[in-house]
């Protein structure tokens, strides 16, 4: 009796054993709170915060949002330098500011510009100024390896 209600037990000893140890901890934990604590800091105003989105294979700019909304509203923009060159364009390193994080300046002209490698089309962020605020961010990205220049995946930030 008692061996035939311990191997029916069995099958569920062997699923609690295998799955408990299937939780795991965020590593991005910390830096994560930190950046969200970032966020509800950063004061209002006519700018916008932009994270520089390098790939190889795409001309895109990057990611851009609102001071003070979470990255999970940001846009991924096609840049207009007529006015003012982006800032690794600037210094003739294309690329080279890639995950940087901006204070930029200008607007959305309202204009979707196509962008052949990905097939999409884009919002136009014109661009007028910058200022750099963090060459080393928090991570933005569930995938693991987003900001890896030579990986055509997009990956969408949190």
């Amino acid at each position: 009796m008692f061996l035939r209600r311990l191997l029916a037990l069995l099958p569920l000893v062997f699923t609690l054993a295998i799955f408990s140890g299937c939780a795991t901890a965020d590593p991005q934990g910390a830096s994560r709170q930190a950046m969200l604590a970032e966020l509800k800091n950063e004061q209002p105003g006519s700018y916008f915060i932009g994270r520089r989105y390098y790939k190889v294979d795409y001309k895109f700019w990057g990611w851009v949002r609102k001071p003070g909304e979470p990255w999970s509203s940001a846009v991924l923009v096609m840049m207009n330098e007529n006015t003012k060159l982006a800032p690794d364009r600037e210094l003739g390193k294309l690329g080279s500011d890639n995950n940087y994080e901006y204070k930029i300046f200008g607007d959305f002209s309202g204009q979707r510009v196509y962008e052949p490698a990905s097939n999409g089309f884009y919002p136009e962020f014109v661009l007028k100024g910058y200022e750099l605020k963090n060459v080393s961010p928090g991570n933005i990205y569930k995938a693991a390896g987003a900001t890896n220049p030579e990986r055509r995946v997009i990956a969408h930030p949190y």
